[in-house]
């Protein structure tokens, strides 16, 4: 979500972030996905999060085929991508507007050309300008490491909240950094059911399943 350039060498420990490329294999197709840590900071480079969003997608613990898919914050577009691979019926990737362009030419250079047609690149700041998006008119929304910045926590809550009908499935990979990490989750749980449903160890990243909590009927 947020656009945030870093100085080279700041942090060492992330040097395969400066890398102009990253690679992977997912859905049987091998993806070379731009990065341009120095011009967009943390939304143009593959985090581990994306990557383990993907490796969840691929198990086909989700049903993806047919579905209307949105992802949000999605920087360089490898979880939507992956998505419209397995079979996604349409997919909206979303990120601010500085993302635009680097997230089209990433989709271009992935997607086949049979399948492009099903995938959007669109802007959205979380909590600005959602009509623009329909009420309830996603069945899968996907956030890979999106959960760091705790200024945009009401507004992300609150785009969620537009986007998912009563039988939307929402998959946050997060990796869980600070304490505000787990207050967004007690947040998320006032107004969704939330479980873990996968961990992986070696990235330390938990994927979490949410969906809408059901109204309460007056009897």
């Amino acid at each position: 979500m947020a656009l945030v350039p870093y100085v080279e060498n700041q942090l060492p420990a992330l040097s395969k972030l400066h890398n102009s490329s990253a690679q992977f294999r997912f859905a049987n197709h091998d993806l070379h996905l731009t990065q341009d840590w120095k011009k967009l900071g943390v939304a143009a480079v593959v985090w581990d999060a994306a990557v383990v969003m993907c490796i969840y997608l691929e198990m086909g613990k989700v049903e993806l085929k047919g579905k209307e898919v949105i992802e949000l914050g999605a920087g360089t577009g490898l979880v939507g991508i992956v998505a419209a691979l397995l079979g996604a019926k349409r997919v909206t990737i979303t990120d601010r507007e500085q993302a635009m362009d680097f997230m089209s030419a990433n989709v271009k250079a992935n997607l086949p050309q049979d399948t492009q047609g099903s995938v959007a690149v669109s802007e959205l700041t979380w909590g600005e300008g959602l009509e623009r998006y329909t009420a309830g008119g996603y069945d899968v929304v996907l956030g890979a490491d999106i959960v760091y910045l705790e200024d945009t926590f009401v507004q992300l809550l609150q785009t969620l909240e537009h986007l998912c009908s009563d039988t939307s499935v929402v998959l946050l990979a997060c990796k869980i950094r600070y304490k505000r990490d787990t207050d967004f989750l007690s947040m998320l749980k006032q107004r969704f059911t939330v479980e873990e449903v996968y961990y992986d160890k070696q990235r330390d990243i938990h994927v979490y399943k949410s969906w809408k909590v059901p109204p309460q009927r007056d009897l």
